[in-house]
């Protein structure tokens, strides 16, 4: 059974940084593709980064520049590095995990981002 936890939230100003990390229980972990999606209060569930088995990666435009998904398969780790935050960028982080050959999905349990001053 695949497990996924999410941390590195916090409380940041404008303009900071943080890491966001998502470590996975389980087999095969470079099977799956993984993302990072938010949630902000009054806003949709929102894709905001994705990485695939094969290391492409894509962005929502609201973060492109600012940040990078990466992923180590040796540690069975996915991570996020935010730059610039902004306010708009506060919500709840979750990541997800899917089995490419089954589409099969599995979630973190979500690490609260804030950004303000």
């Amino acid at each position: 059974q695949v497990q996924l936890v999410e941390s590195g939230g916090g409380l940041v100003q404008p303009g900071g940084s943080l890491r966001l990390s998502c470590v996975f229980s389980g087999s095969s972990f470079s099977s799956y593709s993984m993302s990072w999606y938010r949630q902000a209060p009054g806003k949709e569930h929102e894709l905001v980064a994705s990485i695939t088995r094969f290391g492409v990666t894509d962005y929502a435009d609201s973060v492109k520049g600012r940040f990078r998904i990466s992923r180590d398969n040796a540690k069975k780790t996915a991570s996020l590095q935010m730059n610039a935050l902004k306010p708009d960028d506060t919500g709840v982080y979750y990541c997800k995990a899917r089995r490419d050959t089954t589409q099969s999905d599995y979630w973190g349990q979500g690490t609260q981002v804030t950004v303000s001053s």
